[in-house]
């Protein structure tokens, strides 16, 4: 009786497992995403030297790290982990955020918002070309300063 409990549940262990990668894997932003400075528009400027985002499927949620350098020329680095569920999770590292909602939308693209001290900064939209190499993310609202946000940044999967 015991080692049937044992395997039945290591069986829903497998199955859960499986079943958790595979809706993870059908977002098709996961993977490494390579900044195209020249593709990209900033606003408000200077565009970053350079920024790479990766998002990763885990246990938890999908890790989302950025990690670039930016126009000064100083290191940047920003992460989270999220379902893509649309609830807010803590956003370390980023200036113009302390939390972020990203929501996955469909198999190609997910929303977010992010949050400073409970005020919405920047609503943001990501889709993943249909061939699957490009990646836009669209960012819309004001920043920590107070500036005006609309900025179209292209990324190329590595």
């Amino acid at each position: 009786m015991r080692k049937t409990l044992f395997v039945g549940a290591l069986v829903v262990c497998a199955v859960a497992l499986f079943w958790g990668s595979a809706v993870l894997a059908a977002d098709n932003w996961i993977g490494t995403w390579k900044l195209d400075v020249a593709k990209s528009k900033f606003s408000p400027g200077p565009a970053p030297r350079s920024v790479s985002l990766t998002f990763a499927a885990t246990p938890d949620g999908i890790k989302f790290t950025s990690d670039g350098v930016d126009a000064g020329g100083k290191a940047t680095h920003t992460e989270f982990v999220s379902r893509f569920d649309g609830k807010e999770v803590p956003y370390p590292g980023n200036p113009n955020a302390d939390t972020g909602s990203p929501k996955r939308i469909d198999d190609n693209s997910y929303e977010g918002t992010w949050r400073k001290d409970g005020k919405v900064t920047i609503q943001l939209r990501g889709v993943v070309s249909k061939d699957g190499k490009t990646l836009t993310i669209h960012l819309k609202g004001k920043n920590a300063k107070g500036e005006a946000v609309d900025s179209t940044t292209v990324y190329v999967k590595e």
